[in-house]
């Protein structure tokens, strides 16, 4: 399966414009104006990207992990990094509306990085995509422009926080709009992804990562009830990765929070993420990411 580790590459594959930022873009169709189309069809494919898509016109099916949606009329849609997309030639791309795109490292030293993960509406465990009434549409077209304007502009200091800022009141009004949609709705269950995350995310936000170490695969499975190999057959096949690559994933995450904090060393980020040795941590770091923690610190806290 395809992975695509940069925005721009995610992009090319998509046969959509570069961005302006390397790690953000938007696009917008004003007025009597349409969307890039995106290539007509893709096998199963994943990336490290959010994006965030209001489409107005679209037809045919499209596959989100293992969730099949059918779109007719105008919806929101949410999709988080490294979930499994593919679409056929069935699915019409040419619609009005607007598609934001950014890398999850964008976020990263940032409040909404953490409580992005707070909504739920990114995980394809929710299997309906938000319908907007045309007020709602409103209120969300208008902040996706104050965010065009600043992707537009040329960029200073102030540009990424002021569009971060405006990209928060857009997943907090989509929260509003989704209570609404699901007010006479109950969920039945959660995917076993969304219950491993949930595990995943509690056992670091409660300190045993620390306290106890990294968690092994057999634990998380027994407090979700059932059993080890189905646990780690299931989340192959919805997202095409192993168990034990999922909780790379979430350290490295972690790991990237906290490597942007001041006066922390990288043995020190390794203890605190239930590393015995910092080594293991720093080679991990390296081959998920390409550059060693102390590199990506320097990257990025100067920008």
């Amino acid at each position: 399966m395809q992975h695509f580790k940069t925005l721009s590459t995610y992009l090319d594959y998509l046969e959509l414009p570069r961005p302006e930022h390397p790690m953000f873009s938007v696009f917008n169709s004003k007025g009597n104006g349409f969307l890039p189309c995106p290539r007509e069809s893709s096998p199963p494919i994943t990336n490290d990207c959010y994006t965030i898509s209001l489409k107005k016109y679209v037809e045919g099916d499209l596959n989100y992990g293992r969730t099949k949606y059918d779109f007719t009329n105008g919806v929101l849609i949410f999709i988080s990094p490294r979930q499994v997309l593919q679409w056929d030639n069935s699915v019409v791309f040419e619609q009005k509306g607007f598609s934001i795109n950014f890398h999850e490292d964008f976020l990263k030293g940032t409040d909404l990085a953490k409580q992005i993960k707070k909504f739920g509406y990114f995980s394809y465990a929710v299997n309906e995509a938000l319908h907007l009434s045309p007020k709602e549409e409103k209120q969300i077209e208008m902040i996706v422009e104050n965010i065009e304007i600043e992707y537009q502009n040329n960029q200073d200091v102030f540009s990424k926080e002021i569009i971060i800022s405006q990209l928060n009141t857009l997943l907090k009004y989509a929260n509003r709009f989704y209570e609404r949609q699901f007010l006479h709705r109950k969920e039945i269950s959660n995917s076993l992804l969304e219950q491993f995350n949930e595990h995943l995310y509690n056992y670091s936000a409660s300190g045993q990562l620390q306290e106890k170490g990294i968690p092994n695969i057999e634990q998380i499975a027994n407090k979700m009830l059932i059993s080890q190999r189905y646990l780690s057959d299931t989340l192959k096949k919805e997202t095409g990765k192993t168990t034990t690559e999922h909780i790379q994933l979430h350290l490295i995450e972690q790991a990237k929070n906290i490597l942007l904090q001041p006066n922390i060393s990288i043995s020190q980020v390794a203890y605190k993420l239930g590393f015995e040795y910092p080594q293991y941590f720093s080679r991990l770091f390296k081959k998920k990411e390409g550059i060693s923690p102390r590199e990506y610190r320097e990257l990025y806290k100067l920008n």
